[in-house]
């Protein structure tokens, strides 16, 4: 598995962090690289306009993402600047772990 850190860019939040998502080496592709960072972040891959390897650098084509190395930062820049999907990356860092099933459990 290849580690990466992703987050979508926000510069108005506060709290920007990034989480870490898992790549199959054997499935290097900037198709299954969006795929898997919209899933674990909650966007539609329709409103990213492009993949930032940060400081500067776009990734554009499954060699870029073949490049990549364990940790790198990546950022998702969307085209949309929806008030409610910032509403929902504010609620998703600040629910991580949360388990509503969990807490609804009775002894």
């Amino acid at each position: 598995e290849l580690v990466l850190k992703v987050r979508i860019q926000t510069p108005n939040l506060r709290e920007n962090d990034f989480i870490e998502i898992e790549l199959d080496r054997q499935e290097l592709t900037y198709k299954e690289l969006l795929r898997v960072s919209c899933r674990e972040l909650g966007v539609n891959p329709e409103h990213v306009q492009k993949i930032r390897k940060l400081p500067n650098t776009m990734l554009r084509k499954d060699k870029d993402v073949a490049r990549l190395q364990d940790f790198q930062e990546l950022e998702l820049v969307l085209t949309v600047s929806d008030k409610n999907l910032l509403f929902r990356v504010s609620a998703l860092s600040e629910q991580s772990g949360y388990n509503k099933k969990a807490s609804e459990l009775t002894y």
